[in-house]
């Protein structure tokens, strides 16, 4: 027997005569390894769902702290450049000196990730959220690292595009003067006078274009942002790369009105910058307070730029992780009142209120919803047909599949297919590459040229991935 009819006796084992992709996938769906093995090479197309910091892996950022002799708090395991004033701070360079290095290693993984989680020392999400200020100093100094590492493992993972939320953007504009908006605000709010809040917006998006918001935006725009993907050289035929700036839910409406108009004059004047968005934990005092305040902040802002497109973490919460009633509203306010392109997460789907309504008005208005298993999961606690991916399919909102952050969870975008086609055994090969497809299509990339480019590329790649099983 010749190499190349030994060739095909290998092929015909492994996927039958004449079997298609599509056969052969509903042949495997129970198998968790050769799932993994399908999609590994299977083009994924984008992930629109994807925060910078916390998608770098534990480890180069470890090893950047060590090369750069931080201080460790042997507690809380946090690492800052100076040592801090409370509790016990060690140096790398004493910490080897003492031969426990290899331990604490182990510890901050452990502690900056979920690797080895156990469910039971920490409440997961409180687990999650906090690793960020832990490793927060490494990010400062790393952004070029993590760039590179975060192309690379998407080249080999067959991602073409990323839409990452990369930083805030850095702001010292003086607003000491203007705090007491901060109340005011509320109360009209609570009053549901949205002419008058918009009235007050008015006066302080006067106030900051007077004090120069759009110097912060064109030097983030500029000097951090293009200088860095620039020279990098991020995009090429193989990838590409787009950022979204993003605002902190747990701020003063002040303070994260201020950022949010900064963040979409940056939006507005760079192709690189394709979007905003609004984070931290939704079930925080400050975000469950403001958050109705926050969805007209956005609607503000769109009437100033229409041409920005946002997406929202909304209905990131669960029954139990709030009160009932709180569940009832978030993706309805996100998507009636701030009007938004896409949302994130949108796991209390089924506890919001008219959510068939909700859900015909998504569909028709190809508002898509981000599903991140891994992440809603480990958070929440909510996975298999307690989370409503099958609600969103069923009404044909549009779904894409996204990590989240891959690196505290220690995950990637292979996984993602891997559980959904494992748990929802109703979405066939032909959705799954439709998802692929919407990670493109939905995508806010601005040049329509560029994205053309990435869905003739999805073309070529499927194109050859199934040519596999002919």
């Amino acid at each position: 027997m010749n190499k190349f009819s030994l060739f095909l006796l290998l092929l015909s084992t492994a996927f039958g005569t004449a079997q298609s992709h599509e056969s052969y996938f509903e042949t495997i769906r129970n198998n968790e390894a050769q799932l993994t093995a399908f999609f590994s090479q299977m083009p994924k197309g984008g992930d629109l769902h994807h925060h910078y910091s916390g998608s770098v892996y534990a480890e180069p950022l470890i090893a950047y702290a060590i090369k750069n002799n931080f201080y460790l708090n042997l507690e809380t395991l946090e690492v800052q450049p100076q040592r801090g004033t409370d509790g016990i701070w060690e140096s790398f360079e004493m910490i080897q000196k003492n031969g426990a290095l290899p331990l604490y290693q182990q510890k901050i993984i452990e502690k900056w990730s979920i690797k080895d989680f156990n469910g039971i020392s920490h409440p997961s999400d409180k687990q999650f959220f906090e690793s960020f200020g832990k490793f927060e100093a490494t990010i400062k100094g790393t952004f070029e690292q993590g760039l590179l590492e975060l192309k690379n493992r998407a080249i080999k993972e067959q991602v073409s595009y990323i839409e990452t939320q990369l930083s805030t953007i850095p702001c010292d504009m003086n607003t000491e003067d203007l705090t007491s908006y901060n109340e005011e605000l509320r109360s009209l709010v609570a009053k549901k006078d949205e002419k008058a809040v918009f009235k007050a917006l008015d006066q302080l998006f006067a106030t900051f274009n007077k004090r120069e918001a759009t110097k912060y935006a064109t030097n983030f725009n500029t000097n951090f942002v293009a200088k860095m993907h620039n020279d990098l050289k991020i995009d090429d035929a193989q990838f590409t790369m787009r950022y979204q700036n993003f605002v902190l839910r747990f701020m003063e409406p002040l303070d994260l009105f201020k950022n949010l108009v900064i963040a979409f004059i940056s939006a507005d004047s760079s192709p690189l910058i394709d979007g905003v968005n609004i984070v931290s934990p939704e079930d925080g005092a400050t975000a469950m307070k403001d958050y109705e305040l926050h969805m007209l902040l956005y609607k503000y802002c769109h009437t100033k730029f229409p041409k920005v497109k946002y997406s929202m973490h909304a209905g990131e919460l669960t029954l139990g992780l709030v009160q009932p009633e709180e569940l009832t509203w978030h993706i309805n306010s996100a998507v009636y009142t701030a009007g938004a392109n896409r949302i994130g997460h949108g796991v209390d789907l089924a506890y919001e209120k008219n959510n068939y309504d909700l859900l015909r008005y998504m569909a028709k208005n190809k508002i898509a919803i981000e599903i991140n298993l891994t992440s809603n999961e480990f958070i929440l606690k909510v996975k298999e047909n307690r989370h409503p991916f099958s609600l969103y399919k069923e009404f044909g909102v549009p779904i894409v599949i996204s990590t989240d952050d891959a690196g505290i969870l220690r995950t990637n975008l292979t996984e993602q297919y891997v559980l959904l086609a494992k748990r929802y055994p109703q979405v066939s090969y032909k959705d799954i590459k439709e998802y692929v497809y919407n990670s493109i299509r939905f995508s806010f990339i601005e040049e329509s040229k560029v994205k053309d480019q990435l869905l003739d590329d999805l073309d070529r790649r499927f194109k050859k991935f199934e040519a596999q099983f002919k």
